[in-house]
């Protein structure tokens, strides 16, 4: 996990995000090019990482695999132009597609498997009662109990973005709080001051690696 994450890094950036939609929100018998058309306003995962959620509108790098959706022929809706998505020829081109639109300059990987998420038990059974066998939406709930859902597709990604400085720097803030010295178990671990020190200043300096020009002011707001 550690060299894919170097993958997505550059410009003295370490650290990457992760998000996963679980499972992908995608109605039964809907191609590709219709489920992502229906989110042009937001991507339709979410953040797993440890910071205040917040609409994601650029990022440096990312890398997406969707598993799951079949390859059915895409369609759209009768007297609706067909959208850019509905011309690309695989679901990689789709996602390709999508990124250049949502995350235009970033560097983008996408991989596709047809095979679902198993979750049959042991799984945890915590969906809806509107999904699906296969773990796809509907608008009526099935008969069954949620753990009659014996798989889901789902979306996973890594993503270097400018969000990552609030992270980051919320974690130097926090560190600075505490006197280590009153810490009898940073002397035992011989952890010296210096050092400690040395440690804050490199990962001040790590999160002014996400800093972008616009996107000063939002940072700026949520320190406040």
């Amino acid at each position: 996990m550690m060299h894919f994450a170097d993958s997505l890094t550059f410009s003295g950036r370490k650290v990457v995000a992760a998000w996963a939609a679980l499972p992908f929100p995608a109605l039964s018998g809907s191609s590709l090019p219709d489920i992502l058309s229906a989110h042009q306003q937001d991507v339709p995962w979410k953040l797993l990482s440890s910071w205040r959620e917040q609409k994601v509108s650029c990022c440096f790098a990312q890398s997406v695999v969707l598993r799951g959706i079949c390859r059915e022929k895409s369609t759209s809706c009768p007297g609706q132009p067909r959208s850019p998505l509905h011309s690309c020829e695989s679901p990689e081109e789709v996602l390709q597609q999508f990124f250049h639109t949502q995350f235009p300059g970033a560097f983008s990987t996408s991989h596709v498997l047809q095979q679902p998420c198993d979750t049959r038990p042991p799984f945890p059974q915590f969906f809806s009662p509107l999904l699906t066998r296969r773990g796809f939406l509907q608008d009526k709930a099935q008969g069954y109990s949620s753990g009659g859902v014996e798989s889901i597709p789902v979306l996973a990604a890594l993503q270097s973005s400018p969000g990552l400085r609030w992270l980051l720097a919320g974690l130097c803030r926090e560190l600075q709080a505490p006197n280590v010295r009153r810490w009898s178990s940073f002397c035992t671990a011989g952890v010296e001051q210096d050092d400690f020190q040395e440690a804050l200043e490199e990962l001040k300096t790590l999160s002014q690696c996400y800093e972008t020009g616009f996107g000063a002011s939002e940072d700026e707001a949520d320190s406040d």
